[in-house]
């Protein structure tokens, strides 16, 4: 049996003179969860709507379980229906008309099943997502939380092999959105589902994905693990995007050196060569420390601002390399104006591709 679930080739989705996707390709494993990732129209929903079948693409190839979905090549494209995928939208999408178990069960209806298997089917979905216990309360009283789970029920009541999420937390609140995530990251998990995920969010994206996909303009800016992405990131896009980082301007002086524009050499992790020079390095807020310590990348500085945010405290240095953000706990706390020693090691100082 083939681990590739989904393969996307060479995907290419125009709207008139306006390319959206411009060449995407990546495969996505059974049972894994990638995320597409990126800014407000960098063409990640466009993706996933074609991979639905809810997008018609100018030009590449979709497959899903070795069944070719769309090839423009062949002028092949399978309806929506016959894709064997399920799709949980932003807007959740459930008719308030109806109950929470006619919600769940018209996907099965269309689909021509006994009422022995709905009535086992909506239950066993409900059950998953600990609703079931509301399956005769109408949809339209229900809170925003619950909605979207009736939603998320919906989707798996029928055993999709693939199931598609649209920025699907987005609507919720702060508190319920960080709850909604570690549920549906468990319920996945535990059902083995194959999921493609569409979100702007970098910090959902890291906490819920196997596998995370960056996009900007239409592009692939970058594929790998929440980690690769967060702490080898290739392009200053990446860097600047997914987490919290310094940018350095400098040359790249080969090997592990790099000249910052200050005239400070730094010694950083060159895992790719630049295309030129002129590049930048990329520096964690989280991995730098305000005390000297053993070992390279030691930069002097002044505290200029301090800001408190609960969890962490934010301080801007004035440094020899340029003004640095950092972030450290909110403990030892430094006064503006003080001198520091900025610090950190060669791993946390990533050169870009420039």
């Amino acid at each position: 049996m083939s681990v590739t679930r989904i393969e996307v080739k060479d995907l290419v989705v125009r709207y008139g003179d306006q390319v959206a996707v411009n060449g995407v390709s990546f495969t996505v494993d059974r049972g894994e969860h990638l995320t597409l990732l990126g800014p407000s129209g960098c063409g990640k929903t466009t993706t996933l709507r074609a991979i639905a079948g809810l997008e018609q693409p100018s030009g590449g190839r979709i497959s899903i379980d070795g069944q070719t979905m769309y090839d423009s090549t062949e002028r092949r494209s399978v309806q929506t229906e016959q894709r064997g995928v399920s799709m949980v939208f932003q807007s959740y999408a459930i008719w308030p008309h109806m109950s929470v178990f006619d919600n769940v069960a018209y996907g099965l209806r269309v689909r021509k099943q006994s009422q022995a298997d709905i009535k086992t089917n909506v239950e066993r979905a409900l059950d998953l997502v600990q609703m079931r216990h509301l399956a005769d309360r109408g949809a339209s009283k229900l809170s925003g939380g619950q909605q979207q789970r009736v939603a998320l029920a919906r989707a798996i009541a029928f055993s999709p092999t693939v199931v598609l999420f649209d920025e699907p937390l987005s609507n919720l609140d702060a508190k319920l959105r960080a709850e909604m995530r570690v549920e549906l990251r468990e319920l996945q998990r535990r059902l083995g589902i194959t999921a493609v995920y569409v979100t702007h969010d970098q910090e959902e994206a890291l906490a819920i994905s196997d596998r995370v996909i960056v996009m900007n303009v239409g592009v692939i800016e970058q594929i790998g693990t929440p980690e690769e992405i967060y702490n080898r990131p290739r392009s200053r896009f990446v860097a600047d995007f997914v987490g919290s980082a310094n940018l350095i301007k400098g040359k790249w002086t080969g090997d592990d050196l790099f000249l910052a524009e200050g005239g400070v050499t730094l010694k950083v992790v060159a895992s790719h060569k630049p295309h030129g020079k002129e590049t930048e390095v990329a520096v964690r807020t989280a991995y730098i420390e305000l005390e000297p310590r053993a070992g390279d990348n030691q930069v002097p500085g002044k505290v200029r601002q301090r800001l408190f945010h609960g969890d962490f405290v934010q301080y801007v240095i004035d440094s020899a390399v340029g003004p640095l953000i950092v972030r450290r706990p909110p403990i030892n706390l430094l006064e503006e104006g003080a001198p520091v020693t900025v610090s950190f090691s060669p791993e946390h100082c990533v050169l870009l591709e420039g």
